[in-house]
């Protein structure tokens, strides 16, 4: 504007006859045109080329116009983002490259000779060989770059963004700062977060065309990826929750394929069944599930991000299903696709995931948010249906696997240390605060499934409508007394009696031995059972009729724990019979195995269902898997190589106790052995590493101790270890034995 402005006058001063011209014809083509040439004059070679005729102008006034326009664009740039008005195209700036080596070939790295950075100044940096200038490049320009639409906008640092002059002392220093030249306004930013704002802004404002003439623009930026036979479209950095809006995480492959593996068995017991995803993101769990189980199952997708909702009806679109938007909530759909309501539509609502389930009852609910899903569990247990299932899936890691413990204190109120056992920890933690909110339902709940891995713990629960099955559900939440020194720990005994010593219910003996208070108090958490091993056989038979094959491995390994047993039988073939029962127009394939039999229909038959379901797991609480797990490692003796795990598996069997193996931990063992004839057992076959004359072999024990004895209190087992010290011909392993005994292996 000062450019023109001084144009304008100097062209006054000039010809002043053309002003009054302009005065008299306002409106008329030779004072118009004139004006015109002023505004958008273009100067070539000392003239201003205006109205057809050539103006000389001085070359004073000239230097003294493009002084004036410098100063003006100095000012202009003091702010990170520059407006640009005009909607000519323009040359790209050179820091917007597609690729490494388009950005290589302005520097000529080719030649052997020297040569300077093209995006830095000379005083930034000096002349230097191919071999520095291309990691020069790389590592301070490419790496820091924001992508665009198959573009990078790499940092720059020449002068085209002076930064203010810094006063220090009697010395000026003023230095060129480094910025981001934008591809679609080509205005200069200075942060790369506030350039990755930049150009969200400029998405959601629908403004995604460069204005540059050497850009072209691509067709489509989003990849395709395929999952169990489904095809999505992902956005760039679709792996980040924080720089997309559809997140897609390919590491929870599993995690889908469990939840898939769920709803197959709820469909087989009941159908149709109305499923919500209620955060779905690109939908590939919903189109998973509509695409295999088809008539089965009524899909609902929902999320409230606007960007989500449509990559959802493109990624329906996309697998050749028809899409049933309702963006509101009163009952405003929209259908997209070819004329009426099929098996292949599914239901996609923009809404909070707690206010289209407050609105709507479902009869399977997965909860998938980013970190902790507490602030959904009232609205997901108030409407859904009798027999249903919630599954929930947390991330906050962080907090239930005790590196942030103030924060699982804030969320789940619960205190927890960082234990051996803390991933079951995790597991028991969320499914406490599932069973309170279902309990101020008055519902009650039935664990089926509980998997805690390195990104995620997985909770699948029944729901049990009533206020006994809430009550007794809401019984098995307890506190749990943890020692620190040993890593024993017991579940708090029923009632509201204060114990005067509450050390008494602890079967070691280290606060008697130890010095000051040895043991905690964590929870609350749930005390119930993990597993339901009918539920997760026919999980299995699932997964292998869909070919979920990473998913069977984890299935087959639930299950052996869930029974806690070492020995794998498991059949391919179908666990239902193929009878079918018709009530009310629901057809239930009642399961051949020892699986609940759940019927949908009638308020009668539903209660004697409960009933009997209680009545079964009170006689099958002595076959429940034991709480908890020791890890082999941590519990090894110091200079002693243990056995291997298998082997060790053997030997507490063969002692006459229930063992197998944890997902939660490779190196853990689930028994329900006390950890007094854990350790002994397991120095009894561990190997001593610096016997160098000896024969290699377990370590023998005496015949007045075997191996299939019960120890019931770590006294008696310490009283034992005494004896057996006293008895013991063997130098070597007396000395090992009286190092790592109970007391010292836990002062270690």
């Amino acid at each position: 504007m000062a450019a023109e402005e001084a144009a304008e006058a100097s062209l006054a001063r000039l010809s002043p006859g053309r002003e009054d011209d302009a005065e008299e014809n306002p409106e008329g083509g030779g004072g118009g045109g004139g004006d015109t040439a002023a505004l958008n004059g273009v100067v070539v070679s000392g003239k201003v080329k205006s109205n057809n005729l050539d103006v000389k102008v001085p070359e004073s006034e000239l230097e003294t116009e493009e002084k004036g326009t410098e100063e003006e664009s100095t000012r202009e740039s003091e702010s990170n983002v520059l407006d640009v008005t005009p909607d000519y195209p323009r040359e790209k700036h050179i820091s917007i490259q597609r690729h490494l080596a388009d950005l290589e070939k302005l520097a000529d790295l080719k030649e052997d000779a020297k040569k300077h950075c093209p995006l830095c100044p000379e005083e930034r940096f000096k002349a230097s060989y191919s071999h520095k200038l291309h990691r020069h490049l790389q590592n301070l320009h490419w790496k820091v770059s924001v992508e665009f639409q198959g573009y990078r906008m790499c940092i720059c640092h020449l002068p085209c963004h002076p930064v203010k002059p810094n006063f220090v002392g009697d010395q000026t220093s003023s230095k060129m700062g480094a910025h981001y030249h934008c591809i679609i306004c080509s205005a200069t930013i200075t942060r790369r977060t506030d350039m990755i704002g930049h150009i969200n802004r400029h998405v959601n404002k629908g403004e995604t065309e460069s204005r540059f003439t050497t850009v072209p623009a691509p067709k489509s930026s989003n990849q395709v990826l395929k999952e169990l036979a489904t095809d999505v479209q992902v956005l760039p950095n679709y792996s980040t929750p924080q720089k997309t809006d559809s997140y897609f995480n390919p590491k929870m492959k599993l995690n889908r394929q469990l939840i898939f593996c769920a709803l197959a068995v709820l469909a087989e017991e009941r159908k149709p069944i109305e499923c919500l995803d209620a955060f779905g993101a690109t939908g590939i769990m919903g189109l998973q599930w509509a695409k295999h189980l088809r008539t089965s199952v009524k899909v609902t997708i929902n999320d409230c991000n606007e960007n989500s909702v449509t990559m959802i009806q493109e990624n329906c679109l996309l697998n050749k299903m028809k899409v049933k938007l309702n963006t509101k909530e009163e009952d405003n759909d929209e259908a997209m696709g070819d004329g009426e309501e099929t098996s292949d539509t599914i239901e996609v609502t923009k809404m909070d995931a707690n206010v289209i389930m407050h609105l709507r009852s479902f009869d399977f609910i997965h909860l998938d948010p980013f970190g902790t899903s507490v602030n959904y569990l009232d609205s997901a247990f108030r409407n859904v249906r009798n027999l249903g299932i919630v599954s929930l899936t947390s991330t906050d890691i962080s907090s239930l696997y005790a590196k942030a413990q103030h924060v699982a204190l804030r969320h789940y109120g619960c205190n927890i240390v960082r234990t051996e056992y803390y991933k079951e920890l995790a597991a028991r933690i969320v499914i406490a605060a599932v069973t309170r909110a279902a309990a101020r339902c008055n519902k009650g709940i039935e664990v089926l499934l509980a998997v805690a891995l390195e990104h995620f713990v997985l909770v699948v629960v029944r729901v049990l409508r009533g206020p006994s099955p809430a009550d007794d559900s809401a019984k098995k939440i307890r506190y749990l007394i943890h020692c620190q020194w040993c890593e024993e720990r017991i579940f708090q005994k029923e009632g509201n009696m204060v114990e005067e010593n509450p050390y008494q219910q602890l079967p070691c003996d280290c606060h008697g031995s130890m010095p000051g208070k040895t043991a905690v108090v964590l929870g609350p958490l749930w005390s119930g059972a993990l597993f339901n091993t009918g539920f997760l056989r026919r999980m299995l038979f699932e997964a292998h009729q869909y070919g979920l094959d990473e998913a069977q491995p984890l299935l087959k390994t639930l299950v052996c724990e869930a029974e806690c047993t070492t020995l794998k039988h498991f059949s391919t073939h179908s666990p239902y019979e193929e009878n079918k029962q018709e009530e009310c127009g629901v057809y239930i394939k009642t399961p051949n195995t020892s699986a609940e039999s759940y019927l949908v229909p009638g308020k009668r038959k539903r209660e004697e269902v409960i009933r009997n379901a209680a009545k079964r797991q009170k006689c099958e609480t002595s076959a429940e898997h034991p709480a908890f797990y020791y890890n082999i490692h941590r519990h090894s003796i110091k200079g002693m190589n243990m056995p291997k795990l298998n082997k060790f598996l053997s030997y507490l069997s063969e002692a006459g106790y229930r063992v197998s193996r944890t997902h939660f931990d490779p190196m853990g063992v689930r028994t329900n052995a006390p950890l007094a004839q854990f350790k002994t057992i397991l120095m009894k076959y561990s190997a001593p590493t610096y016997a160098a004359g000896q024969a290699e072999g377990p370590v023998h024990l005496p015949e007045d101790v075997q191996p299939g004895e019960q120890v019931q209190a770590a006294a008696d087992g310490k009283a034992e270890d005494a004896e057996f010290l006293e008895d013991d011909k063997s130098g070597v392993a007396a000395s090992v034995f009286t190092k790592d005994s109970p007391a010292h292996c836990a002062a270690d």
